[in-house]
């Protein structure tokens, strides 16, 4: 037998272990995680129901749900001059229209992606539902993607809308007749159109005024478009719970057609033209900013002093920005520096309230009052004041400055660089000097000439120069070799520099077909997704040289004009921007090294051709997803997007269009 001491010692420890149990205890587990959307139950009106009177649109789910911005997602078509009050409560959305319903007219109400439960937020992507306030309900639609011309970025969010006025000018005038927007993958459908023949716009409506406005991004097709719909058949693999495949379903689909519509949409870069700013900065500037860029510069005249009715060339040195939207006038006359209030005329194109340029004339007033006298008057003041006798210094002899720009380490391929701080009025070339370092020893070599790259621009010089590589060079320029507007000339200046070897650099050949015939040009990018350099393609190569070691990108436009720079579109003269296409892969270089590439501008979609990497507008994942492709496999981008109709030119991808009708629902959810 146990003795009593050892039975408590027994109780106790059972008693402990109760203890830990109890505190061990915790709420049982939920189960798996909620993955699945909200489902459409019914909606008031139902899908497709005619003669609607009601301008009150509810929907119902299967669980309670949320709205994200749906101000902007959600979509009413046709527009609504007024904006619909949409609110949620529970397992309901409420659309109140609070535009007259119009007669015999097709409804559609697009929630995009607006719609996700409320607990985990999963996402309901794609539903629309459609009602008539006639007898009969218009069915075609049509599909496409948007993208930027230049960049070739999905377009998010963008309007999407049909004229059946074929006009040129409706896109200007009138309002979108049917609308939808973009999904994040640049993707649209247009739902419920009559049978007709339509044009088809891109537009990011800032105003809301739901047509194009000058200032705002656009994009058009360039043909009319026809809707129409087939038969068609699709085949759907059937997933267990756990994952695994288990057979395969065909059904019949209805398909509308056209679905690979691509658009790319530009700005046209148009400003309303007026004068910005004008200002008096310093005692010896006059400033004027436009509000857009020109090819005419102002007419402007003196209107007080000695020299009223004189033209400001006369009395001022010009320094222009290349596209003559700002203007620095730099006053060269004395007395009129010393004058504290100067007023001119200026006559300049302004745009009117037809969004004409018209010449207009205004009076404009300068004033300058120097900070400085003041300063010095005080100074005096508190000498005089305190017995102090002024000194009676010589100050020292001012001179103009200048200073080389273009660095301590030479790039091969560049030439030196000059800035002054004033604009020079006189430079003697011969007073130039260039000399080479061989064994510590300084020796001339055959001078740089300098010259102005743009000739309003007075305050720059640049000289090209074929550099030996690796060696040590000193620019002299002599005293008084530069004079400005103001007499003023520079010191004497000493400009040590080396030059990079040929082995600092990589360069990169690109081997292009696809182009028949046209004119191209290569652009190499930075991670960042902006140009470093460029070639033009020359029979079918373009090689770009003295590129730093790095990752590099690519892309080739389209140079149709000729003029080395990329174009961008016109609506009123029906030109789209100039074309661009994406290489596929990141470009790897590092030092001497010198890669060749093979490139068919045509082999993958154009939404498979931006990587991922510099691309922008990526999807967003839906909540727990997780992205699973392997580092560098930009080609992979949401397969569960493909469907077996669309064009292997432009996937339009959006999961409603293959869909047609279905048993459960109007519009299938996939």
């Amino acid at each position: 037998m146990r003795s009593v001491k050892q039975l408590r010692l027994l109780l106790a420890m059972i008693a402990a272990a109760v203890m830990v149990a109890c505190a061990n205890m915790g709420r049982p587990e939920g189960g798996p995680r909620d993955e699945t959307p909200p489902v459409y139950v019914r909606s008031n009106p139902s899908l497709g129901q005619l003669r609607v009177t009601n301008n009150k649109i509810t929907v119902d789910f299967d669980e309670n749900i949320t709205l994200d911005d749906a101000m902007n997602k959600i979509v009413v078509s046709p527009a609504q001059r007024t904006t619909p009050a949409i609110t949620s409560n529970a397992k309901r959305v409420t659309i109140e229209l609070r535009d007259t319903l119009l007669p015999n007219t097709t409804y559609t109400i697009d929630f995009a992606d607006a719609i996700k439960d409320l607990n985990e937020g999963n996402v309901l992507d794609g539903l629309a539902i459609d009602f008539a306030t006639g007898d009969t309900i218009d069915t075609l639609r049509l599909s496409g993607m948007v993208f930027e011309a230049r960049t070739l970025e999905p377009a998010q969010g963008m309007l999407v809308g049909v004229y059946s006025n074929l006009s040129d000018t409706a896109i200007s005038t009138l309002p979108f007749e049917r609308i939808t927007k973009t999904n994040q993958l640049g993707e649209f459908t247009i739902r419920n159109l009559k049978a007709g023949t339509y044009r088809v716009y891109a537009l990011n409506d800032v105003n809301r005024d739901y047509h194009w406005d000058r200032s705002e991004d656009v994009a058009f097709y360039d043909v009319t478009v026809s809707p129409t719909s087939e038969p068609a058949t699709v085949t759907d693999t059937l997933t267990r719970e756990n994952g695994v495949r288990d057979s395969l379903v065909t059904r019949n689909i209805t398909r509308f057609l056209p679905d690979d519509l691509l658009l790319t949409w530009f700005n046209e870069g148009y400003a309303s033209q007026y004068l910005k700013d004008y200002k008096r900065p310093e005692r010896n500037k006059i400033t004027f900013q436009f509000g857009a860029k020109s090819d005419t510069l102002p007419i402007i005249r003196l209107l007080n002093t000695h020299r009223a009715g004189d033209e400001i060339s006369t009395w001022t040195a010009l320094d222009a920005s290349p596209t003559l939207d700002t203007l620095t006038y730099w006053i060269t006359d004395t007395s009129l520096v010393a004058l504290d209030s100067i007023t001119l005329e200026a006559t300049y194109l302004r745009t009117d309230t037809t969004d004409n340029l018209v010449w207009g004339t205004d009076t404009l007033k300068f004033n300058f009052r120097s900070p400085k006298k003041k300063e010095e008057k005080e100074k005096k003041k508190r000498k005089k004041k305190d017995g102090e006798e002024e000194e009676d210094s010589i100050p020292p002899v001012p001179h103009m400055e200048l200073r080389v720009t273009s660095g301590s380490s030479q790039e091969l391929n560049m030439g030196l660089a000059l800035g002054a701080g004033t604009p020079v009025a006189r430079f003697d070339s011969t007073a130039v000097h260039l000399e080479m370092l061989v064994d510590s020893t300084w020796y001339p070599i055959t001078r740089p000439t300098f010259s102005r790259p743009e000739p309003l621009h007075p305050m720059v010089y640049t000289a090209p120069y074929e550099w030996e590589e690796g060696t040590k060079y000193k620019l002299v320029i002599d005293s008084a070799a530069m004079v400005d507007v103001y007499g003023l000339d520079n010191a004497r200046l000493e400009h040590e520099f080396t030059t990079k070897k040929s082995d600092d650099y990589s360069a990169v050949s690109f081997n292009i077909s696809g182009l028949d015939g046209r004119k191209a040009v290569v652009e190499v990018l930075s991670t960042s997704d902006a140009p470093v350099a460029s070639a033009p393609v020359e029979g079918n190569l373009a090689t770009i040289e003295y590129l730093k070691p790095g990752t590099y990108y690519a892309r080739l436009f389209i140079d149709a004009n000729g003029d080395g720079k990329w174009t961008t579109g016109s609506i009123a003269d029906s030109i789209q921007p100039e074309e661009v296409y994406y290489y596929p892969k990141k470009v790897t270089l590092k030092k001497n090294w010198t890669i060749e590439q093979s490139w068919d501008i045509n082999e993958l979609p154009v939404d498979k051709q931006k990587p991922m990497e510099i691309k922008k507008n990526k999807p967003k994942r839906k909540k727990g997803e997780q992205d699973d492709r392997p580092a560098g496999d930009e080609d992979e981008e949401d397969d569960f997007f493909d469907d077996p109709f669309m064009n292997s030119a432009t996937r339009s991808g959006n999961l409603l269009n293959s869909g047609g009708y279905d048993n459960d629902y109007r519009y299938r959810n996939y």
